[in-house]
């Protein structure tokens, strides 16, 4: 298929106000879609269908699934220059906004000083009109600029339009062996990967894998956690750490979820606390950011392992269930000839709050920069 067709067919079912979706995984070429033949809104009810599922924040809102079974599944090797390089973009300041966010921040503090929480993710949202963009080419921008971010395009009338380019992993899982991403700090690009992390990034960092781990206790065995690095994602800096594991027999990719969703990350710590916190103080609807969202229990075909006494087994192949789903970060929302962005950072007990409105900023230019 050629890059005209497919973003052809995007295009032509967005006219048609047909719900779609289309994404690329981190570091491949292959951009994948699918097109559902209805405008029906399927919900996820156990995590046990086909498809592509998009998760909110609030993860006792329902979870929405464009099934397999209802879509046309297209595909593309994505040929155009994969170069992370931004705009140049000027840091514009609303003062409203950062006295707003400052004072909202302020609010978080002060709550883990009460010993309310230990810490609490805090997040706003920017509105930038761009009535003469079409999203397509907001997509295709996306691709193009963030190589190792899963890259999307998701649609459905009834629900709203969604694009993102998110550096996050949730969940990894074949069968019964999965890995799963801590990802928190963050700080500007400056041409290194060899910087150094204040405490309080270090600290948050360990709260979000230490949360990981000790709730996945009951699920799993034959855990494993890999070293923290540094990784880069567009312009920014972030602490990075893989927990792999096995799923007990009983254990399912429901409980999974439901004891990882939403992580530290994204929410805070203690979980329901924290998000308490934000539902009453943050002042708007995170509707999907900082949900989840991607493929759910595709089929993946892989050859055994061949040897000297079980030649036989070469003539087959193994045929096993993937899920991979990726935190809904870096993202944005167009509705009404607008670009609602979102973005938030984790707030500690030392936390400063003029560099945390300055974390927002940053982080804000990552999708900004496709717009122009």
């Amino acid at each position: 298929m050629t890059d005209n067709q497919f973003f052809g067919n995007l295009q032509d079912h967005f006219d048609k106000s047909l719900p779609f979706v289309a994404y690329r995984k981190p570091n491949l070429n292959e951009v994948n879609a699918f097109l559902q033949s209805d405008n029906r809104v399927y919900k996820t009810i156990n995590f046990q269908e086909k498809g592509f599922i998009f998760s909110p924040f609030n993860n006792l809102d329902d979870t929405i699934l464009i099934p397999l079974e209802k879509s046309e599944k297209i595909n593309l090797l994505f040929n155009f220059s994969n170069i992370e390089k931004l705009s140049d973009l000027v840091k514009n300041e609303d003062s409203l906004q950062k006295q707003q966010h400052i004072i909202l921040i302020k609010q978080g503090i002060e709550a883990i000083k009460q010993k309310a929480f230990k810490k609490v993710v805090l997040s706003r949202k920017e509105i930038i009109d761009i009535e003469n963009r079409n999203t397509i080419d907001v997509f295709k921008n996306l691709l193009k600029t963030y190589k190792s971010a899963f890259v999307y395009c998701w649609y459905h009338p009834r629900i709203g339009l969604w694009l993102g380019a998110t550096p996050e992993t949730l969940i990894k899982i074949e069968g019964k062996r999965f890995s799963i991403m801590a990802l928190a700090g963050t700080q500007e690009f400056k041409g290194s990967l060899d910087v150094t992390w204040r405490q309080k990034e270090v600290h948050e960092q360990k709260v979000v894998t230490d949360f990981i781990v000790e709730n996945l206790k009951p699920l799993v065995e034959n855990s494993n956690i890999s070293e923290t690095v540094t990784v880069k994602a567009g312009n920014l800096l972030h602490l990075k750490t893989i927990v792999t594991a096995k799923l007990k027999r009983n254990s399912t990719l429901t409980d999974l979820i439901s004891a990882l969703h939403p992580t530290p990350a994204v929410c805070g710590y203690p979980k329901n606390k924290a998000k308490q916190f934000i539902l009453e103080n943050e002042n708007y609807n995170r509707e999907f950011y900082t949900g989840f969202l991607g493929e759910l229990n595709l089929e993946n075909n892989r050859s055994p392992r061949a040897s000297k006494r079980n030649i036989e087994n070469r003539a087959y192949t193994v045929i096993k269930k993937s899920t991979q789903l990726y935190v809904n970060l870096r993202c944005m929302q167009i509705k009404d000839k607008q670009a609602l962005i979102y973005i938030g950072g984790g707030i500690t007990e030392t936390s400063n709050p003029e560099k945390e409105w300055e974390e927002t900023v940053s982080k804000s230019l990552v999708i900004k920069s496709v717009l122009n």
